[in-house]
């Protein structure tokens, strides 16, 4: 291999129904930087049925080009197809580095693709960067279960692979004008496709992404059981936001997997994020810490949780929440 012959920045651009991940227009706004940084060009690969279409709003948040594989046997994601596709194109041109977005799919998709490309890949990242120097990626993630954070360099393949949890980035708004988009050939056999989807049944639950949530309300281990968790529920309604937990509300019960926050939940970035009856160990702290506004209710001042937030209130939730809940209804029918 030689390293020289890689350039570029990919992004797998992720659609479900013909509709774009969140996560696919933050890594164009992570990968415009990254690309800027190294002097190169920065490429979204949109795969599916009839997407064309979603080229534009590629192009507009940040891609110098797209690669549109438009073909009836990508309408629904399937491993072997979409691994196919990429890694004939990654073979064909080369990319320096390839960033996908570590949801449900990407976590399924990227392992694949650089197992099959004989590379390296970085899971689950929070941060990513570049050596100028010789175009080294630079990701970084949480390791030995949350307890430092890691940061991961494969400087003898190409391309270089990273999945990036969804909320990490801000996304960015660029001239589309300039972008090219390009109809790639796509080259699929039955004996490329190992299984089909025969139907999707989709689940009705109604779930609330809190990585979109302005005010998030969290409970804890401290929470201490189900009943309090209403409170805090309250709270949120007040603030017209939504509750989240840690990861031990969820084992107890207290709350659906869908609203964890930190290491092996989601990354959130509210205006305001209440962390009620939350010790605050590293890997929950990894997924809330750039919230704009930290506030901390907590029994034990001396809780990690109390040195991250800008306001720490030291005393029973019991007690401090139904008073928090009853100041914002003041404030709120002053207005």
């Amino acid at each position: 291999m030689n390293i020289a012959d890689y350039k570029g920045v990919w992004v797998f651009a992720e659609q479900r129904e013909g509709e774009l991940q969140k996560v696919s227009l933050e890594l164009l706004g992570e990968g415009r930087r990254v690309a800027d940084k190294l002097g190169v060009k920065l490429t979204a690969l949109l795969l599916g049925n009839n997407i064309e279409g979603l080229s534009k709003t590629l192009a507009e948040h940040g891609a110098d080009e797209v690669l549109v594989a438009d073909h009836k046997d990508l309408e629904h994601y399937t491993t072997d197809a979409y691994t196919k596709v990429i890694c004939d194109l990654a073979t064909e041109r080369k990319p320096g580095i390839l960033f996908v977005g570590a949801t449900f799919i990407g976590r399924d998709l990227g392992p694949r693709i650089a197992a099959r490309l004989s590379t390296g890949l970085t899971a689950d990242c929070t941060s990513i960067d570049v050596e100028v120097e010789n175009g080294d990626l630079l990701a970084t993630r949480p390791a030995f279960g949350g307890n430092l954070m890691a940061t991961i360099a494969c400087p003898e393949h190409r391309p270089q692979m990273a999945t990036v949890r969804p909320g990490v980035f801000a996304t960015v708004k660029t001239d589309a004008s300039n972008c090219k988009i390009e109809k790639v050939e796509v080259k699929l056999t039955d004996s490329d496709l190992r299984t089909k989807v025969l139907e999707t049944i989709k689940s009705k639950k109604d779930i609330i992404d809190i990585a979109e949530a302005e005010f998030i309300v969290a409970g804890g281990r401290g929470v201490q059981n189900k009943e309090n968790f209403a409170l805090l529920e309250e709270l949120a309604k007040v603030l017209e936001g939504t509750v989240a937990g840690s990861r031990a509300a969820v084992e107890n019960g207290w709350i659906d997997g869908a609203y964890q926050v930190g290491q092996t939940g989601k990354t959130v970035k509210p205006k305001i994020y209440i962390a009620c009856g939350i010790s605050g160990a590293i890997q929950h702290v990894a997924g809330m810490q750039d919230s704009e506004l930290i506030i901390a209710v907590n029994k034990d001042e001396s809780a990690p949780i109390m040195k991250v937030a800008d306001y720490a209130i030291v005393g029973d939730l019991v007690k401090v929440v139904p008073e928090l809940i009853a100041q914002f209804k003041e404030v709120k029918s002053a207005e």
